[in-house]
Parts: C-alpha cells; structure tokens; sequence
C-alpha cells in the first residue's frame, strides 16, 4: 500500500477503496444469511438473485457505454458464455451448500477458488508451481480436511453440503479465469450485465425443473429475494469491482478473506450458528492457505 499513500489525495481514494472493498465483502457474506431464510429452493434463490439485479446492472452497463473493445467479437461472445454458465453453476451448487450445511463452512469452502485457479493455471497452461504454492495448498487442504471431517459424526447431508462447497470453488475459479481474460477488452458493468443473463438463463430452467418452490409464499419472501438481490449481487459486487480497480491486487484478495468471517459472524449472531474450537482452527488454517497461495501467485 505504500505506493498508495504519498499524498493526501492517494491516501483518501486508497482509504475510500479500502473501506468500498470491506462493505463489499461483508455484502457478499451477507449473502448466504438471505439464502439461509429464503422461502424459495435453493436454484431458485440463484436464479432470483440474478434477474432481481439486472435492470440495476444493465442502467450501470449503459451508463459506461462507449469504453473501446481491444477483443474480437466472437470470442467476447464466448467468454462471456462461459462466464455467465461458470457463474450459473457457481450459485445452483452453494446455495445447495448452503441449504445443507452451515454458512460458515459453506462460505468458507466457496473461497477456496484461489487454489483452484493456480491449479487450473498449473495444469492448463504449465505454469510450474512454486515451493510456496505448495505449502499453502498443503495447509489450505489441510484446513479443508480438519473443517469438513468435523461432520462426518453429524449427519450425512452435511458432509455432503461441504463437498458442494468445494464444487463452487471450482466453479467460482472457472468464472475468475473466464472474467480475468474479458477485463481486459470490457468493462465490469458489461460483464456483469452479461454473465447475469445467461446465468439467469441457465438458472431458470433448472429451477423449474427441479421442483422445488419457485415463487415465494409471502410479501416477506420477496422482500429477501428483492434483499439478496440488491445487497450481494448489486452492492457487494460494485464496491468489489471499484476497490480492485484502486488497489494492489495483493491488498484485494487478502481483504475479500474477509467473506468468510463476516458469514460466520453474521450466522452467529442472526441464526444461532456457533463454531466449536476444531472448526475455528480448520477455518484459521483454510485462511491461511490461502494467503499463502495468494502471496505465491502474486510474486511471480
């Protein structure tokens, strides 16, 4: 940060990115809470969560109209395919993660992507990881390891529900990967308008074919999906955009490991969700794994 801070103006915008970046992250750790009380199924969440946002995000879109496109077309058009399919997956697996575990271990094992974009990178296009990838991919298992077997004395869906957490990992890398490539020629607003309504494409056939409940019972469901809708998808994900765009990228992924801990705290407080002395360590330990994977990747 210290490039950040040599005068009064740098400081106040690195100050306000700062504090964007922290409201952002606890928006999206927020988000499980809305899930968690939601009068819907679990796919239908998702795919609430998505539509409810797109006419906010399309008038953010159409404000930035006009910025250069350095891609071709058709391979915008595909990226972004990709990006709306990865993000569709990303939400149907944890809001069932969700449903089926605790927030806590849910949000945290979603965070998990990291690791699985350097893997990705590792395998896809042999970038040989470093002994410090290593070690944080060791602990970060590690971690994994100690906050999932803490279920297997507890019922077997919420064995499964971690190793859903674990599949939105995956898919949440799929989508960083796709949506790293793409900022590159579009703007986070056109991303975001897009990828929504393909995911929301996707979602809507899934939802109504799962039967589970797709409209909600009462006022009060609404106003959860209308919630979840403007505080994780439209707020949350804004202020992340505008604070990756005025800080180091090392600064940001550290800050958005605030996700987790502002879930668990908030799953505490509002739901009675406690975690034993085992899970706090495994979750300090998954932390940690993955500040170190970040450090690695950052350094090269």
């Amino acid at each position: 940060m210290r490039e950040l801070i040599e005068n009064p103006r740098e400081r106040r915008s690195a100050s306000l990115a700062v504090t964007a970046l922290l409201i952002g992250a606890a928006c999206i750790g927020a988000s499980a809470l809305w899930v968690k009380v939601s009068e819907t199924g679990p796919v239908s969440t998702g795919f609430w969560r998505v539509f409810l946002a797109l006419p906010l995000l399309w008038a953010w879109a159409l404000a930035e109209r006009g910025r250069p496109s350095r891609a071709k077309p058709a391979t915008q058009r595909r990226l972004m395919l990709w990006a709306g399919l990865f993000f569709a997956g990303d939400l149907a697996v944890w809001h069932w993660s969700i449903v089926l575990t605790s927030v806590a271990n849910a949000t945290l094992l979603a965070n998990l992507a990291p690791i699985f974009v350097a893997l990705a990178a590792w395998i896809l296009f042999h970038r040989t990881p470093s002994g410090r990838f290593l070690a944080g991919l060791a602990t970060a298992l590690a971690g994994m390891a100690v906050v999932i077997g803490s279920d297997f004395g507890l019922a077997g869906k919420q064995v499964l529900g971690d190793a859903l957490g674990v599949v939105t990992a995956m898919f949440y890398a799929g989508y960083q990967i796709v949506v790293t490539r793409l900022r590159a020629s579009v703007s986070t607003a056109s991303i975001m308008a897009w990828s929504g309504v393909i995911a929301a494409a996707a979602l809507l056939p899934l939802a109504l074919g799962s039967g589970e409940r797709f409209l909600p019972l009462t006022d009060g469901g609404w106003g959860k999906l209308i919630g979840l809708a403007l505080v994780s998808q439209v707020v949350g994900q804004s202020l992340i955009a505008y604070a990756m765009a005025h800080l180091p990228a090392t600064f940001s992924s550290v800050g958005l490991l605030f996700q987790p801990v502002m879930a668990a705290l908030f799953a505490w407080i509002l739901l009675g969700e406690t975690l034993g002395w085992i899970e706090i360590a495994g979750a300090i330990t998954v932390l940690a794994g993955i500040r170190i994977v970040h450090q690695a990747e950052t350094a090269r």
